[in-house]
């Protein structure tokens, strides 16, 4: 078990077309626009957080994803870095702390992070990491609506009975998703054998999510239903 735990969250310019294309096909895969990551150690104490815009040099943001985050071209030209610069900083420390990898549909991050790398000219610095995804987890809690996952917000919610506030901005739901992963660690629903069983995660190989991931994705990214 890796000694240290990247929670991380990404914002996206808008929605995957087809999980199945590789990351450098055009038109495959949006972009990212904001990038956040907390390191903690295995026993639970903040190693560092970061939270990078990512300045939109060569991308648009769709009309829907915009609605989601709020994010706009004028805020990230005054607020962004370079894709280099921040996706190295990323680099840097997934290969320095060799970390789990936790996020809420951890697949998304996992694989807006692979293509945001590729853009970058940088290597994977994913691969061989292990994962871990607290949307998989909710499946054997209750669900409303039928959905078969419970989003960041509902988790947060049962977890600590208060509403999750500010949610879709990258750095208050990686937060939050650390927030709930220790609170259901020292609860017990999530323990060693439940962390060795996480995700084993690759880029594209011609088989894309299966469906039920890909209407969960849906439902988190668009947010609470009316």
């Amino acid at each position: 078990m890796s000694d240290y735990l990247l929670f991380v969250d990404t914002e996206t310019s808008g929605l995957p077309t087809d999980w199945r294309r590789a990351y450098g096909e055009p038109g495959a895969w949006p972009h990212v626009v904001q990038v956040s990551w907390l390191v903690y150690t295995h026993a639970g104490e903040l190693v560092k957080t970061e939270n990078h815009y990512v300045r939109p040099s060569d991308y648009d943001i769709s009309p829907a994803s915009a609605q989601v985050h709020g994010l706009t071209l004028a805020y990230l030209h005054e607020h962004g870095e370079p894709r280099r610069q921040v996706m190295q900083c990323l680099h840097d420390d997934l290969r320095y702390y060799q970390p789990m990898v936790v996020g809420h549909f951890v697949e998304l991050d996992y694989h807006m992070i692979g293509v945001s790398f590729h853009r970058a000219g940088l290597s994977n610095a994913l691969l061989g990491l292990p994962t871990f995804c607290t949307m998989r987890l909710t499946k054997r809690f209750w669900q409303p609506l039928h959905q078969q996952y419970l989003r960041l917000a509902d988790l947060y919610q049962r977890q600590f009975g208060r509403p999750m506030l500010h949610q879709h901005d990258a750095l208050v739901d990686a937060e939050a998703t650390a927030q709930c992963f220790f609170d259901l660690r020292r609860k017990g629903d999530i323990d060693e054998q439940a962390l060795a069983d996480g995700p084993q995660l690759l880029p594209p190989a011609g088989i894309p999510p299966p469906p039920s991931l890909r209407e969960s994705f849906r439902k988190f990214w668009r947010g609470p239903a009316a």
